[in-house]
Order: structure tokens, then C-alpha cells, then sequence
């Protein structure tokens, strides 16, 4: 089967986000920030952020559990934008190469609704998807749940076998592969240029 289509996810493949980059300098104490991070403003509370509720009423919820790092908590979404540190460059650069091919590009992400545009206006590159992004928070449906794909493949008019879906996380990649599409898993090892290579949506010497 020919492949047509290259779906991103963003975070940890074309983005670098983490609370780490504005509380690691806010606490200057990586213990008590790791214990913040693992206990408090964790990925279960975060992803129902990425899932569609509100920052205000996600950020109300945890302060209610937990009084005692309220300041703490109401700064994780003030400072969010210090959080997203930057792009990844050498990812997005093989997306740029990817715009003057005849593959279809499209994004699918777990991301908040409201922190969404920040990046689009901020990140030039977001427009070479062409607007065809699959938003977490704007479906209120988040990866791996299979029908956040299913969003994607009947929104475009797509095949799965006929698309490589690009994701960080073994979670996502799992049920990708499970629904059919191939995959290129990212780490902070993976040269995503070479992985495409061997699928050959780029020859050696582009």
C-alpha cells in the first residue's frame, strides 16, 4: 500500500514543553519541584486540561485538594508559555522538507483547546498543515482513545494503512499500529529524517 499521508503529533515531536523549564528556577530545589510535579500538577490532571475542561476549572479542582500549593498550582498555567521552551528544529526542518512533497501533512495532538493558539501564532510552521489539526481539547476526545483517530481519518477522507502517524509516546503508538497506520516512534535518539528514509518518503541523497 502507497503511502499518502504524515500525521505529527506535536508535543515531543515538533515542540519541547515541560513545567520543568519555568519551575525548575521557581523552586531552585529539584526535589521539592519533582514531588510538585509527580504528586500535584501531574499528567492525570494536566491531560483532562488536554481532554477539554477548562485551565480555570482544572486549576480550582487541584486547589481544592490541595490548599497548601495553591500558588504553586495557579502558576502552572500562568507561566505555561515558559513551559513550551521551543520547537525541535531538526524535526521541523524535516517537516519543511515534507511541504514540497505530494504527501498530505496533518496534525494530531493532545493539546488545550485554550493554550493551543499560542503556538499557532507563535511557531510559523503550524501553517504548513494547512489548518488539517486534529485538537485533543477541541474534540474532548485524547490519545489513545481510538475514535480521536477515527476523528481524523473520516474528517480528511484518509486511510490508516495509507498514513504514517509520528508520535513520542508507546501509548499512542501502540494504537495506532493496532488501527492500521505505520509508525515512527520519536525519542531523544531518533534522527526522524532517516526513519523516513527507510519508509521511503525520502530517498538517501534529498
Amino acid at each position: 500500500m502507497k503511502i499518502k499521508n504524515i500525521i505529527f503529533d506535536f508535543g515531543g515531536v515538533l515542540m519541547d514543553w515541560n513545567p520543568r523549564y519555568y519551575f525548575k528556577d521557581y523552586f531552585n530545589d529539584n526535589e521539592k519541584m519533582e514531588y510538585f510535579l509527580e504528586n500535584i500538577t501531574h499528567d492525570e490532571w494536566n491531560i483532562e486540561q488536554d481532554r477539554g475542561r477548562s485551565l480555570a476549572e482544572g486549576t480550582e479542582i487541584q486547589v481544592k485538594k490541595f490548599p497548601e500549593w495553591e500558588k504553586e498550582i495557579r502558576a502552572f498555567y500562568d507561566n505555561w508559555t515558559v513551559m513550551l521552551k521551543s520547537d525541535i528544529p531538526q524535526n521541523v526542518e524535516v517537516l519543511r522538507k515534507l511541504k514540497n512533497t505530494d504527501y498530505q501533512l496533518f496534525g494530531l495532538t493532545n493539546w488545550s483547546e485554550e493554550t493551543f493558539p499560542y503556538a499557532l501564532e507563535n511557531y510559523d510552521f503550524f501553517q504548513i498543515f494547512d489548518g488539517k489539526i486534529v485538537v485533543s481539547g477541541t474534540e474532548k476526545l485524547i490519545k489513545p482513545d481510538p475514535k480521536i483517530w477515527h476523528v481524523l481519518l473520516n474528517r480528511y477522507n484518509i486511510k490508516a494503512e495509507e498514513s504514517v502517524f509520528i508520535d513520542d509516546n508507546t501509548k499512542n503508538i501502540e494504537m495506532a499500529q493496532s488501527l492500521g497506520f505505520i509508525t515512527v516512534q520519536v525519542t531523544c535518539d531518533t534522527n526522524l529524517e532517516q526513519e523516513l528514509i527507510k519508509l521511503g518518503i525520502f530517498s538517501s541523497d534529498q
